[in-house]
């Protein structure tokens, strides 16, 4: 087993430990980033491997009960308080040694009230979830699906709705835009490009494009949608993109870089035309 399987199977353990703990508030919660992407995709013809270290599931505020409170939730399961609002960390076994695993709180900037980063979440307080833009797409792009372990030996599995091809476009869209516009672009991760790049190869054009028409008739998403649909050309619309460039960086040494950055830009102008 290589160390990205460990990895993912640590992430996704981390991922039922947090919905166990948040099972009162289960309807509230929204999966989304990779492990999300990987549920509909799954390798996507692609010789990397799926994985992620970490999990992401969106707070949808108008769904969410007064109490338990969250944090008191998240830190009984043995979660502690990340540096960044809404990151709450735990310690998880990854083969033979421990790793570190993040699990994202996030709240659509749209419905996260006042305030630069935190989410205004009634009784639960400010600093138990984050704002972030470009997840206003899964608060309508969802669907219930079935989330279960990556291990034999945990039997697991809960109910928990996963946010849609479309929606997820355009928070991977958001998240590469936000970083790369950061100074020097140290957050930005090459592997985001390739999750992209693995949902414009697996995900059917017509998916996306009554999916994106659909976001873009939604007064809660249509300004992000239309925003990510700019992204897509800016990051991806030539193989000497940005995000192609990632993609290509991300595959290396296991696929043709001609191929994956003709890909990227084939896929994304398929996509925009066709959004036209």
């Amino acid at each position: 087993m290589s160390e990205a399987d460990v990895l993912y199977i640590a992430a996704r353990r981390a991922l039922l430990d947090a919905l166990e703990a948040l099972g009162a508030h289960r309807s509230a919660l929204i999966l989304v980033g990779a492990q999300a992407i990987y549920l509909h995709t799954g390798q996507a013809d692609l010789a990397v491997a799926v994985y992620t270290t970490d999990a992401d599931l969106v707070v949808e505020p108008r769904a969410l009960r007064d109490a338990p409170k969250i944090g008191d939730l998240m830190h009984e399961a043995g979660f502690e308080r990340g540096t960044q609002v809404g990151s709450w960390l735990c310690r998880r076994d990854a083969g033979p040694t421990e790793v570190t695993v993040p699990v994202d709180l996030l709240v659509p900037e749209a419905v996260g009230g006042p305030g630069r980063r935190g989410a205004r979440l009634g009784e639960h307080g400010k600093d138990v979830a984050r704002k972030a833009r470009g997840l206003e797409a899964a608060l309508s792009d969802n669907r219930l699906a079935t989330v279960g372990a990556l291990e034999e030996v945990d039997a697991r599995r809960f109910d928990i709705r996963v946010a849609g091809p479309s929606a997820l476009l355009v928070a991977k869209l958001h998240k590469l835009a936000e970083r790369a516009a950061e100074p020097g672009g140290e957050r930005l991760k090459d592997k985001d490009a390739l999750d992209v790049l693995r949902l414009l190869r697996a995900i059917p054009l017509d998916v996306f494009t009554d999916g994106l028409d659909r976001l873009r008739a939604e007064a809660m998403s249509a300004a992000v949608t239309r925003e990510a649909i700019t992204f897509l050309e800016r990051l991806f619309g030539a193989p000497s993109s940005p995000g192609s460039r990632m993609a290509v960086r991300a595959t290396a040494g296991l696929e043709d870089p001609v191929t994956i950055g003709d890909s990227c830009a084939v896929l994304a102008d398929e996509l925009l035309r066709s959004l036209r």
